[in-house]
């Protein structure tokens, strides 16, 4: 989002009148931006046989992957309903890997089914896609390499007590399961977490993948997940994708050469694609003043951006409605009945009731991870796209909160008073 004149613009389009048209809060997101994003990690690893696999989990509304479909990325997802939603998009099944995690064996056959690439994440698993399919499904396997690096402890999935991948001590018995039942082990996995600022968690990774590697002969693919660290604030230190694909697909081509014969290198970006791209607009509704602290309350709250009191993450905010108002300190709250904070002693140009902020980086884990808590609606979203904003998801209604509720007979007064 820039700055032009005075006024906050998305493509040319003043994001005031774009709240106007659809009214707050509402999630914005650039187009402009994701493209830019998958431009940036096909450009720094251009040495290599490059697959980018869009994380769903991220921001899984189907223009959003219509819009990844669009620019050659394919998709990663972690339920079978978010595999169908990518269907919906356009997707081919052998376009989307499934990356389940304790999911029941149910799931697990629907979507073999489905004709998605499945990623195993246990041995039980591996054992009973033995048992049940011997080798006529092909698998990858996620391997936890025990490495514990990154940002904030709840989105490291690395680390030797993560519940996430087979532990590489266990490498032995991840052999024995597969050379038992002939298991087609197409491809390696590691996801370690998130938010790294260089190539060396990468390579940590690259080590534990390429000395596996040597168990199985016939892969078609290593899969690095993702982890590239965003700016959430200016100066914020963030990944050099540039050098990193410099360094990975360095140590990539060797291994490639080493194994004897070129592998496609895939990595799995969410927020990496969409964070930056996303903005949840809101109102002021008032600004409180108490002796030790001035808050601002606004129309929103942990139900439509759950990350800082879940992760304590930083959102940068702007007033949109006051960008050159003198600077004063804020506590800004959302109308949630519980501590529902976003920021705490934010310097923010004056806001007054009415005011539009903008909550930044938003396009990740924001609507994917939204609720109705308190019974509020989740907002409606917004995509720009070619200088022009367009509805992808309607706001939601009083109505929407009481489908699937059963009006149990019993319990209506009238039923009531003739028990009595």
């Amino acid at each position: 989002m820039q700055l032009n004149n005075q006024t906050y613009q998305i493509q040319g389009v003043d994001v005031l009148a774009i709240a106007d048209e659809f009214g707050l809060p509402l999630y914005v997101y650039d187009a402009d931006k994701i493209i830019e994003k998958i431009g940036l990690l096909r450009s720094s690893f251009a040495g290599v046989n490059l697959k980018i696999k869009y994380a769903a989990k991220a921001l899984t509304n189907v223009s959003i992957l219509k819009l990844m479909r669009q620019q050659g990325v394919e998709m990663d997802s972690v339920s079978v309903n978010e595999a169908r939603m990518g269907m919906l998009a356009g997707f081919t099944p052998d376009q989307i890997m499934f990356t389940p995690s304790g999911v029941s064996f149910e799931e697990i056959r629907e979507a073999i089914d489905m004709g998605l690439q499945l990623n195993v994440d246990s041995l039980s698993l591996l054992e009973w896609v033995g048992q049940n399919y011997g080798g006529q499904v092909p698998v990858s396997i996620r391997i936890n390499p025990h490495i514990s690096e990154g940002g904030n402890i709840k989105i490291s999935t690395g680390h030797a007590d993560s519940k996430f991948g087979i532990s590489i001590l266990q490498r032995a018995e991840i052999k024995a399961i597969a050379d038992q039942y002939q298991i087609s082990v197409t491809g390696l996995h590691i996801h370690t977490g998130s938010d790294f600022k260089n190539a060396g968690a990468f390579l940590k990774g690259a080590e534990v993948l390429f000395a596996l590697a040597s168990d199985y002969p016939n892969l078609t693919f290593i899969d690095f997940g993702s982890g590239f660290k965003v700016a959430y604030k200016e100066g914020d230190h963030i990944t050099d994708v540039a050098e990193l694909g410099r360094q990975v697909s360095a140590a990539f081509r060797d291994f490639c050469q080493q194994y004897g014969r070129d592998l496609e290198l895939w990595f799995e970006p969410g927020k990496f694609l969409v964070s930056e791209s996303g903005h949840l607009l809101v109102k002021t509704n008032i600004v409180k003043e108490n002796p030790t602290r001035t808050f601002v309350a606004v129309d929103s709250g942990l139900n439509h951006l759950i990350r800082p009191m879940m992760y304590d993450a930083y959102h940068d905010i702007k007033n949109i409605s006051n960008p050159t108002g003198s600077e004063k300190t804020y506590n800004v709250v959302g109308y949630i009945c519980e501590t529902d904070t976003f920021a705490t002693d934010r310097p923010l140009p004056d806001v007054r009731p009415g005011d539009v902020l903008s909550f930044e980086n938003a396009g990740a884990y924001g609507f994917s991870m939204a609720s109705n808590y308190n019974a509020r609606f989740r907002p409606a979203e917004v995509l720009v796209y070619e200088g022009k904003p367009y509805l992808i998801r309607q706001r939601e209604t009083f109505e929407d909160l009481l489908r699937g509720q059963v009006d149990v007979a019993v319990l209506n007064p009238e039923t009531i008073e003739q028990v009595r």
